[in-house]
């Protein structure tokens, strides 16, 4: 059998967008011959995902798990092209199979994700089959896993944001937090959780700001110590008010309080689908034009 360099798998992988495992067999298979082994996996349907992978792939649904006694959490997104994919049945099947997976199996990241098997065959393989069924690129973008002493509620709102709480306290107080996180997307758990290079870059800009708008040096400090409390309202878990409160007034770190005196948050995640994703502008007469010839 001819020795398959590491560097050919990667070359065969950027050509046709296969799995690591489906490249490294097509050139085993093919005694090492490049192109060969290309007509192979054309041959198999799988090199055809290569042009699907060139496709931005911003929608698609995030995914959840709670195992052992709400004691290990996943959330998972995974990403197809349109809406409409991400409505099909054997689409969602995989992402909710996926977050099961991770739950079980603790890969590290996507890669290791990638290789486990799932329904007798790796991951990669299952995510390949799936694109030349449905017909659309299919990513498995990012997940997270909590695994806790205390206790971990989830919340989907629809399919599009999913928010994992670890939280100490009773079923109802994780449900309130995740929803209301979910609502207010804060970025940090606390003022003490924030980075510095953070609070330094917003401290430069507020004080930028009074400058600009010619206040006395006296007054600049406070004007700054006050736009901070207000960065912290907006962006601290523990800082922002409640949205469930009638009164607009209680704050989060209140309602640890009340829940009870164990009552904890240890850490959250928000995710919402597709943020972060350069999505790509379509030019409808351009697209008529390119087909057309």
């Amino acid at each position: 059998m001819a020795t398959i360099s590491a560097s050919a798998v990667k070359d065969l992988r950027e050509k046709t967008g296969v799995g690591m495992m489906e490249a490294k067999k097509a050139l085993e298979e093919a005694g090492g011959d490049f192109d060969k082994a290309v007509d192979i996996l054309r041959k198999k349907g799988l090199s055809a995902a290569a042009k699907k992978a060139a496709r931005v792939a911003s929608e698609g649904m995030i995914a959840s798990s709670l195992e052992g006694s709400g004691k290990v959490g996943v959330l998972i997104e995974v990403n197809s092209e349109t809406d409409f994919v991400a409505k099909n049945g054997d689409f969602q099947s995989f992402a909710k199979g996926l977050a099961e997976l991770v739950a079980a199996q603790k890969p590290a990241d996507v890669a290791a994700l990638s290789q486990l098997i799932m329904g007798g065959e790796n991951v990669e393989a299952k995510r390949n089959a799936l694109i030349q069924k449905i017909g659309e690129n299919i990513a498995i973008r990012r997940f997270v896993r909590f695994e806790t002493a205390g206790r971990i509620a989830i919340y989907l709102h629809g399919t599009r944001i999913g928010v994992m709480v670890d939280y100490i306290g009773d079923e109802q107080f994780g449900k309130d937090l995740a929803m209301h996180i979910a609502a207010a997307s804060p970025q940090f758990l606390s003022r003490e959780t924030v980075p510095a290079e953070t609070l330094q870059r917003e401290r430069a800009v507020y004080e930028a700001q009074a400058k600009e708008s010619g206040k006395p040096a006296a007054v600049i400090g406070k004007i700054v110590d006050g736009k901070l409390e207000k960065f912290y309202s907006d962006s601290c878990l523990l800082d922002q008010v409640y949205i469930k409160d009638p009164d607009g007034k209680l704050k989060i770190k209140d309602l640890l309080k009340k829940a009870g005196a164990n009552s904890a948050v240890n850490g959250f995640v928000r995710y919402q689908l597709g943020e972060g994703i350069d999505k790509k502008k379509e030019n409808f007469a351009e697209e008529v034009a390119a087909q057309l010839k």
